[in-house]
């Protein structure tokens, strides 16, 4: 594929409310479960991306930050940091709001790899990815080192 696209493209936001059946004893969310926002919200900002279907090949890191409670409003960004020829690299953070207070904090950042299927389930060519702001330039210069890394992590389980 020759074409690439912006950052600025895939970039996918979704809002959600913690509940209490998704907290633990301590009234804060289950990792698990904002483990599970943060891999749709990869697989919808990768489809966006691509325009196929994809699964997730790894979620490289994933960084608790700080605590959301019960009532708090969480906010999940995700955007396509990078592309190999089959695969995305999808940097996703979520912050918590305490609409109360109105205090916001950053609780989680996360890099997952996902990649697109075609209509045989096999690894499918994506178009590449620029970036438009220096933010992103950020995210797109440093993922090299990130790539290198989890190739590094590949080899070391064998």
């Amino acid at each position: 594929m020759s074409e690439s696209r912006p950052m600025s493209q895939s970039r996918t936001i979704q809002t959600k409310l913690v509940l209490p059946l998704d907290s633990n004893h301590l009234q804060t969310i289950f990792g698990g479960k904002v483990l599970a926002y943060i891999d749709e919200l990869a697989a919808i900002t990768a489809m966006k991306h691509s325009n196929k279907a994809v699964v997730t090949a790894s979620i490289d890191s994933v960084d608790f930050l700080s605590s959301a409670h019960v009532g708090d409003i969480l906010e999940l960004e995700a955007i396509v940091s990078s592309t190999g020829r089959t695969s995305m690299e999808v940097f996703v953070t979520v912050q918590s709001i305490n609409p109360v207070l109105g205090e916001t904090k950053r609780t989680t950042e996360a890099f997952l790899t996902m990649v697109a299927m075609d209509e045989n389930n096999k690894p499918a060519p994506i178009p590449a990815v620029f970036p438009e702001t220096e933010y992103e330039k950020s995210l797109f210069e440093t993922a090299p080192a990130r790539r290198a890394h989890r190739k590094l992590r590949g080899e070391l389980k064998h």
